[in-house]
């Protein structure tokens, strides 16, 4: 695996923020608190986790990258789908109460694994503002309202050679490609392609069993960052 790191607290204004770096992939996370929900919650008493994903115009090589203007190209779209399903799946929205936390991703530079990097320090920014949440409605700390930790590492074959935390190298030439989330050891969502011809059962529970391994070395690092509350 690549070096992982998350930094906390890296912007005044949100009420959670947070450096994700998977070797040369970098990512900005912030979590905003509104103190409302999306129509469809009104009257349920149940709060909301959506997120928001960009590639920003230096995050790739070959050229300036378009911003993203009002209408979101398709993958984009769809990373910021798994990013919100996937932080949802930390938190219990009825103990948030009608409140709203939006995740920004804004990747700053792109070298494979955006996506995954995206959604562990998210996490990290969330529990940083469900810390700030705590504070106001007078419970102890973010465990209040956390179903556990969730975290997500990328894993492929790249010739016949088993990877986790792909970079754009690997994840370019790779045969099978997997982006993996779990949850406390408990997969929360599965991502498989074969990107250039099939794969076995056998090949599936070794990526997976590659990942959830992935997955143990990240949760200690976002540990690291939010402080050991577990």
């Amino acid at each position: 695996m690549r070096e992982i790191h998350f930094e906390g607290r890296i912007i005044k204004y949100p009420a959670g923020s947070c450096m994700a770096s998977f070797g040369d992939t970098k990512i900005i996370c912030t979590a905003t608190i509104e103190y409302s929900v999306p129509p469809f919650l009104n009257g349920s008493g149940k709060g909301w986790i959506t997120a928001e994903y960009a590639m920003l115009p230096g995050s790739t090589g070959g050229g300036r990258k378009r911003r993203d203007g009002i209408r979101r190209d398709g993958r984009g779209t769809e990373i910021q789908r798994l990013i919100g399903r996937s932080l949802r799946a930390a938190v219990d929205l009825e103990r948030l109460g009608e409140v709203s936390i939006t995740i920004d991703c804004d990747v700053l530079q792109a070298d494979g694994g955006t996506r995954t990097a995206a959604i562990s320090g998210g996490w990290v920014a969330l529990v940083e503002a469900l810390e700030k949440l705590a504070g106001e409605q007078g419970h102890p700390d973010a465990a209040y309202y956390l179903l556990g930790q969730v975290a997500a590492v990328s894993v492929g074959i790249v010739d016949d050679k088993l990877i986790c935390d792909l970079d754009y190298y690997h994840d370019s030439r790779a045969t099978v490609d997997l982006n993996v989330v779990m949850r406390d050891g408990q997969l929360v969502e599965v991502q498989g392609t074969g990107e250039q011809g099939v794969f076995s059962r056998s090949e599936l529970n070794a990526l997976l069993d590659s990942a959830e391994e992935g997955i143990e070395i990240i949760m200690k690092a976002q540990q690291e960052a939010v402080g050991i509350w577990k």
